[in-house]
């Protein structure tokens, strides 16, 4: 059973910094190409950051230069640190592969974990 739990989110100021963690069962991180996603309120899902079999990783403009994702195979996990948080980074971050997961047709979501920047 495919089971991506994600966690670490929280309330930040700006210019703070946040650590996320996928823990993911069911799957291999170190097979696939892993990536973590956000969606603001309002807005479409977008991919922010991917981490491919190879450990070439691709980021979003937004993003660039700011986040970081790693993989820890041995753990079956994938980290996503920000730094010089933004208020327009505000949203709910979810990791999932790159494509993400389709089960039984439909496609899969952990919960995701809120991600606010503010003062």
């Amino acid at each position: 059973q495919v089971q991506l739990v994600e966690s670490g989110g929280g309330l930040v100021q700006p210019g703070g910094s946040l650590r996320l963690s996928c823990a993911a069962s069911g799957i291999s991180v170190s097979s696939n190409a892993m990536g973590w996603y956000r969606q603001a309120p309002g807005k479409q899902r977008e991919l922010v950051a991917r981490v491919r079999s190879g450990a070439t990783t691709i980021y979003a403009d937004s993003v660039k230069g700011r986040f970081t994702i790693s993989r820890n195979n041995a753990k079956n996990t994938v980290d996503l640190q920000m730094n010089s948080l933004k208020p327009e980074d505000t949203a709910v971050y979810y990791c999932n592969t790159d494509p993400p997961l389709y089960v039984l047709g439909f496609p899969y979501w952990g919960q995701g974990t809120q991600v606010t920047v503010s003062s």
